[in-house]
Formats: C-alpha cells, structure tokens, sequence
C-alpha cells in the first residue's frame, strides 16, 4: 500500500499570505527573466552585420547568465512553498516583454534588449515593497543582485548605441 506524502508546514518566518506575494511577484520576474533569456538566444543566433563578432560574444555572455538566473529565481519560488511557472504559455501571460518578431536588425536588437534588461529591473524592483514588508532577506538579496546584473547588461548595450 502506498502511503501520501506527508507536507510539512512551511515555518520560516513569513506568513503563508506573504510568500504567496512575493512567488507571484518572483513568477513575473522569472518569466520576464526567461522571456530576455529567449530573446537573447534568439538575437546571438541571428545577429548579422559589422558588429557581428561583438555582440554574438556578448549575448551569449548574457543569455549564458540569464539561464543560470532562471534557475535561481525558480528555486527561490519553491523555497517560499509555491510551484514554479514553467512553460511558454505561462511565461508568456506573466512578462512584461514582448516577442520579437522577424529578425530585426542589429541596432533594432541592441534597443530590444535594452529595453528587455531595464523591463526586468522594473519587474524586480516592483516585488521589493512586500519583500522589505516581510522582512524577506533572501529574496531581497536575489532581487538586488539581479537589478544589478540587468542595470549593468543595459548600461553596455545602451552604450552600442552611442554616436
């Protein structure tokens, strides 16, 4: 006779209500993290032109970090007790960051991805107050490190752009 999984209570420190909260703000940033990650795979593969060699390298570098992201994220989510989004159909109703359509040009890439890295930032600032409210450290650390990373990413395309 199989017996059913016992479930133990979750007792951290943070009400049930909270982590809720704050695994539905971290289900957007993981979609959205996952959205760029797709986005970025999609433009290394496809970027043509003069800065081809540049920006291959250097979205692989960031598509190489966002999937190590992704999981940090996801794992975060199941720490708080909540199962991960995890297929297109979610992550496509909880991103704040469109598809790309077609194969734009190199300078139209760099913009979409300037523009996916800051949606991220903003993703993730916008989970701080009901973490700060929590007294949820851990999430907040992950939060800060991942607007730092997605600051940074957008302060060097951005900087392709320059004239």
């Amino acid at each position: 006779m199989l017996s059913q999984p016992v479930t133990m209570p979750i007792d951290i420190g943070i009400d049930e209500k909270s982590r809720g909260e704050i695994a539905e703000g971290l289900s957007k940033l993981l979609a959205d993290t996952y959205t760029l990650y797709l986005k970025t795979h999609n433009f290394h593969w496809n970027v043509t032109g003069p800065m081809f060699q540049t920006l291959h390298l250097m979205f692989e570098t960031q598509y190489t970090e966002l999937a190590t992201a992704v999981d940090l994220i996801a794992e975060r989510i199941r720490a708080l007790g909540f199962p991960a989004p995890g297929t297109y159909s979610e992550f496509a109703r909880l991103s704040s960051i469109p598809e790309a359509e077609g194969v734009p040009r190199a300078e139209d890439m760099i913009r979409q991805l300037v523009e996916g890295q800051e949606a991220v930032v903003r993703t993730a600032r916008s989970v701080f107050p009901v973490v700060e409210a929590a007294h949820d450290e851990p999430t907040a650390d992950l939060l800060t490190q991942r607007m730092q990373v997605h600051e940074k990413a957008a302060w060097m395309l951005r900087s392709l752009l320059e004239q």
